[in-house]
């Protein structure tokens, strides 16, 4: 259970880029600390960013007010997802989530957990029953969000900055 309780996920608009921009630096900083390999200094960058806003796929996540966390929202589908190494549980419609960063202030608190509870709403509610995610191997905060959130391995997914792990949750 969340210990902030109010968050509400929204669209995110240009008056948020500074924020989103302030959580991916420091998410980027704790991977760099950590020797992680998912992202560096060419991606994701702002512009990035703003392609997610005016794409219609950034959302932020709010507490009382203040951006706590910041994802990539798709509909549209990914097309590496086409050529995974293993199996999906589906083959259906389904919603997939990229960029996922949280606050240094509110990590360890629910935030993320909270921020794919939200997805599976919004996702319910246009009627699509499959969440897809990838992730880098040595992201052990995204894979013990997986796990709590009951996703299930599936392959590799290869892009040109590297492989990744792919997961799927189907939504009942």
């Amino acid at each position: 259970m969340s210990k902030l309780p109010s968050m509400i996920l929204r669209p995110a608009t240009t008056t948020d880029l500074p924020r989103m921009w302030e959580i991916i630096l420091q998410a980027k900083a704790q991977m760099y600390k950590e020797n992680k390999q998912q992202w560096d200094e060419s991606y994701p960058l702002p512009v990035h960013l703003q392609a997610d806003i005016d794409k219609g796929y950034a959302y932020v996540l709010e507490n009382e007010g203040k951006v706590i966390a910041y994802g990539a929202i798709v509909f549209d589908g990914e097309p590496a997802y086409d050529h995974i190494d293993g199996n999906w549980l589906s083959e259906q419609p389904y919603v997939v989530l990229h960029r996922l960063a949280v606050a240094d202030e509110v990590k360890r608190q629910g935030v993320a957990v909270r921020f794919f509870q939200e997805i599976i709403a919004l996702a319910l509610s246009k009627n699509i029953h499959s969440f897809k995610v990838d992730t880098n191997y040595d992201n052990f905060y995204m894979h013990k969000v997986l796990d709590k959130c009951g996703f299930t391995y599936c392959g590799i997914i290869h892009y040109p900055r590297g492989d990744r792990w792919g997961y799927e949750k189907l939504l009942l």
